[in-house]
């Protein structure tokens, strides 16, 4: 009798349970599921499911108070993921909800629901290190930042959006683009802008803090918006990046956190830098990424010597020394460290080629030379690498 009394009672953890199972749970296949690129797609692979639960309708939160901010969703998802849903709530609470989720995350925002009777939306966000990462969804409506909300808060940062579903226009500086499915755009929050979304959009953001950037070489007092493609090359590496970062942070430790996190950065501004946006080409930072970039052009070239570089770099060899040693190496380490490691994948890839083949392609004249600075670098042979007896690069065995 106890038992049936005890299979009786409702057992709020179960319910929790079945909460997350059933938000675990794929759609039928007859909803198909937009891809960046904006093809439609039965059968999902794992990345994109990730998606799926992200857009899962979310919580009836009608009951909380209108300003409640971004909070945890219990049973629903890991305690590093949040959410907020305007579901079920008046037209009139719907704009003030989604107001006060825009303002936790990135500064306060006029917000209406154009010729709309609702707006229906909602976000889910984590954080990576100092990083925001969103997935929002929304019907039509509109988002500005006017010169009088500048007096009222500060924005500093920059978003990164890779739109999914759905058009946008976006205006800033005099600037317009129209935001397509595989667009990227990048721009500053913090100077007035407005977005409009005419029906249901899907995006992706990144929201990175100012002083990030700069660090990194971008004169951010000279940004203008920019739209990229993340169709194909280096803008699709990083939306996969994006991505998949957000459905793997909830298991990231606090220091794999900010390694995963300067990653990213460092993965986002790739096709900012290709672009020259907001690149400040003077700065100490932008000039060691330079001078990383013309090694890594010029590595297979033995003649490659720090004359070469500051000739190119348009910069002194004393300044290209202050930079590097900053980082604790030399100039000529860096170039040594990054040959001794494409030589050793090469090494491992077993493509056939002799030992002196693969040393002499990365800029090794002399075969005793490296085979003495492999095994000190590595702390073993290069024919035990060639001859498959040691596998995988050391872990400690980076290039800063």
């Amino acid at each position: 009798m106890l038992q049936g009394i005890n299979r009786g009672r409702r057992d709020p953890d179960a319910r929790l349970t079945r909460a997350k199972v059933a938000l675990d749970e794929p759609r039928t296949k007859s909803e198909d599921h937009p891809t960046l690129t904006g093809k439609k797609s039965r059968r999902l692979p794992k990345l994109f499911r990730i998606r799926e639960k992200a857009h899962h309708p979310g919580p009836d939160l009608s009951s909380v108070s209108s300003h409640v901010g971004i909070e945890s969703v219990a049973g629903k998802m890991s305690d590093t993921v949040h959410s907020l849903s305007t579901n079920g709530l008046t037209p009139k609470r719907q704009i003030q909800r989604w107001s006060d989720a825009l303002t936790d995350l990135c500064g306060q925002f006029d917000v209406d629901a154009l010729e709309g009777s609702s707006l229906e939306a909602r976000v889910n966000f984590t954080t990576v290190s100092r990083l925001k990462l969103c997935q929002i969804e929304a019907s039509q409506h509109r988002i500005a930042h006017t010169i009088s909300r500048i007096k009222l808060s500060e924005h500093p940062y920059i978003k990164i959006v890779f739109q999914t579903h759905g058009v946008s226009h976006f205006e800033q500086d005099g600037l317009h683009f129209d935001i397509m499915p595989g667009d990227c755009f990048a721009y500053d929050v913090s100077c007035p802008h407005t977005i409009i979304s005419p029906s249901l959009t899907r995006h992706e953001v990144v929201i990175v803090p100012k002083d990030l950037l700069k660090e990194r070489g971008f004169q951010l007092s000279k940004m203008a918006p920019c739209k990229l493609s993340a169709r194909n090359g280096t803008g699709r590496i990083a939306y996969d990046f994006v991505h998949a970062a957000f459905g793997e942070a909830p298991t990231l430790t606090p220091v794999n956190a900010v390694g995963v996190a300067d990653a990213l950065i460092d993965l986002l501004l790739l096709p900012l830098r290709e672009t020259g946006a907001m690149f400040d080409r003077g700065s100490a930072e932008a000039t060691y990424v330079r001078a990383q970039g013309f090694i890594r052009e010029h590595l297979r070239d033995p003649d490659l010597c720090i004359d070469r570089i500051s000739a190119a770099l348009g910069c002194s060899k004393r300044y290209l020394h202050m930079l590097f040693s900053d980082r604790g190496m030399t100039v000529s380490d860096y170039i040594w460290k990054a040959r001794l490691q494409n030589c050793r994948q090469e090494l491992e890839s077993q493509n056939g080629k002799t030992i002196t083949d693969v040393a002499f392609s990365w800029g090794f004249s002399s075969s005793s030379h490296f085979s003495r600075v492999f095994r000190k670098y590595f702390g073993i042979a290069p024919s035990s690498v060639h001859k498959g007896l040691h596998g995988g690069m050391p872990a400690d065995v980076v290039l800063e």
